[in-house]
């Protein structure tokens, strides 16, 4: 299989990075990454929202660049939604000089901190109904290591990396054919000085 080379990571504008920091901008725009192109009326039936205040939202994020109508899906009737990138990747010292972009980076990174507790709650509640493989698969581990801001940018590369090369075996993307006996696998990454420690 040839590995794809076509991942669009988007690396925010201050002013993108303003417009995310908002919890159903935020929801919708993962919605899109993680279930595939659709229109507001399926997204706000799969978040619990309400139609007008999604189809508002999206044409915020379409404004800002992050999603964009999918003409090969759209019909007169349905205008179907599309993230336009497949990832978000920044580093807090990007918006050091701008106040305003830094507090929206923190909303998002608490935002996402708090999602993240919950997918792992969510696993733990059901994780006794999925087969024994599947359990054995799972993992959480934590590791602490004693490295430079160097070693920890070295150690970080070297894991995204692995992460690509699995998922381009995989033809990864949402909306692409799994094979079979595949499942949608979350894998969290964090990666900071611990907070026991002083700097």
């Amino acid at each position: 299989m040839a590995v794809r080379t076509d991942l669009n990571v988007l690396r925010p504008t201050a002013a993108q990075m303003r417009l995310l920091a908002h919890p159903l901008r935020a929801r919708l725009l993962g919605a899109l990454r993680f279930g595939g192109p659709a229109t507001s009326t399926a997204l706000a039936q799969r978040l619990g929202t309400n139609s007008g205040a999604t189809s508002y939202h999206l044409r915020q994020l379409a404004a800002g660049g992050l999603v964009e109508d999918d003409v090969e899906r759209s019909t007169g009737r349905d205008r179907v939604w599309r993230s336009v990138h497949d990832a978000t990747q920044w580093t807090s010292t990007e918006f050091d000089d701008d106040p305003d972009a830094r507090a929206a980076e923190d909303w998002l990174q608490r935002y996402h901190a708090r999602r993240v507790a919950g997918w792992m709650a969510d696993w733990l509640d059901v994780r006794h109904e999925w087969p024994a493989d599947w359990r054995e698969a799972a993992d959480q581990s934590d590791y602490h290591l004693d490295l430079t801001p160097a070693g920890l940018r070295s150690l970080m590369a070297e894991l995204h990396e692995v992460v690509r090369r699995h998922r381009d075996a995989a033809g990864g993307g949402a909306g692409a054919a799994a094979a079979a006996g595949a499942e949608r696998v979350t894998l969290l990454l964090d990666a900071f000085p611990s907070p026991e420690r002083t700097p």
